[in-house]
């Protein structure tokens, strides 16, 4: 005998007419992503060393960190455009410098800052020290856009072979919506877009992903299974019978996610507050704007598969 679970986040035959808002939901992912194009070009993402370049350090003082001393001490040591940023604690700080050219420089500028936090602050510890030069960073971000070029390439072509080509396009313009908006929230929170933030989207595109094919097996077996209902009512209850396993799906990861975006520091919280923004919109994206763009590719050419019944060998159609 199967067990009923104890808590169901829909109540069981749950009838939504989610296409009726399927104009609504298009064009407000339509507006939400023009308008983080239009930020990705003004005032743009907020690069990390990793695709800008430069010198990074992360210094410990040994009591809360005096901004105003610090910063005299790096002007009189003739460190020049050194930015300031709290990070974590009062007594810890990231100075960040722009590429100092070739090797030697860098150590050059690392001991003049060394020296300035010495008398500035006696007793201060530089934790760690990172340098990475411009032809590097701008290699780095060349390879970073590659890659996610490449993933929703191969996710189209999984698609589109697993399932009809309607699917494939469905999923992957939902996906460059979803990237797009995912650059805007980057965008408005400054959080820094580096390697962390690529391997980020990547896993929110992945995750995006395997919910929209679990919606979209649905949608499969319901076109064999129901041939004459309307594609339009057929989407509608596709997406009401899984309704339960995505929000259950979704909930847990958001909920594994979100104490790392608020205990995890700052190496981490990036990370995972990406992971709880990309969650919700690879959620509502499968049911607002994949399902909408099916239905609209669709309607004539799924249906009409579908009513295609095979005929048995030796029969007349």
């Amino acid at each position: 005998m199967l067990m009923r679970p104890l808590f169901r986040l829909v109540p069981d035959n749950t009838t939504i007419k989610f296409m009726r808002g399927r104009y609504i939901g298009l064009a407000t992912s339509a507006v939400l992503s023009l308008l983080s194009l239009g930020l990705f070009f003004y005032p743009g993402l907020h690069l990390g060393i990793d695709f800008r370049g430069g010198v990074v350090m992360e210094v410990r003082t040994p009591g809360p960190a005096d901004f105003g001393k610090i910063r005299t001490a790096l002007a009189t040591a003739q460190v020049a455009q050194a930015g300031l940023q709290r990070f974590g604690g009062p007594d810890q700080v990231i100075i960040r410098m722009d590429p100092q050219g070739d090797e030697t420089s860098t150590q050059a500028t690392v001991a003049r800052v060394r020296q300035a936090l010495d008398e500035s602050q006696p007793g201060s510890r530089i934790v760690r020290t990172d340098a990475v030069g411009a032809a590097v960073s701008s290699e780095l971000f060349r390879n970073g856009m590659l890659a996610l070029g490449i993933s929703l390439l191969m996710i189209l072509v999984y698609i589109w072979f697993r399932f009809e080509w309607q699917f494939a396009v469905g999923a992957v313009v939902t996906l460059i919506l979803d990237v797009t908006k995912a650059v805007g929230f980057l965008v408005v929170t400054r959080i820094e877009f580096d390697l962390v933030m690529v391997a980020a989207i990547l896993t929110v595109i992945g995750y995006s992903t395997n919910d929209k094919v679990v919606v979209y097996d649905r949608m499969r077996e319901n076109l064999r299974k129901f041939k004459t209902m309307p594609l339009r009512q057929l989407i509608d209850l596709s997406i009401n019978e899984t309704l339960n396993r995505t929000l259950g799906t979704s909930m847990t990861v958001f909920l594994a996610s979100l104490p790392l975006a608020l205990f995890g520091g700052a190496s981490l919280s990036g990370f995972a507050w990406m992971m709880l923004f990309g969650i919700v919109v690879g959620t509502s994206s499968s049911i607002f704007i994949a399902a909408p763009i099916l239905l609209l590719l669709g309607e004539n050419r799924l249906r009409r598969d579908a009513q295609a019944v095979p005929v048995p060998a030796g029969r007349k159609a």
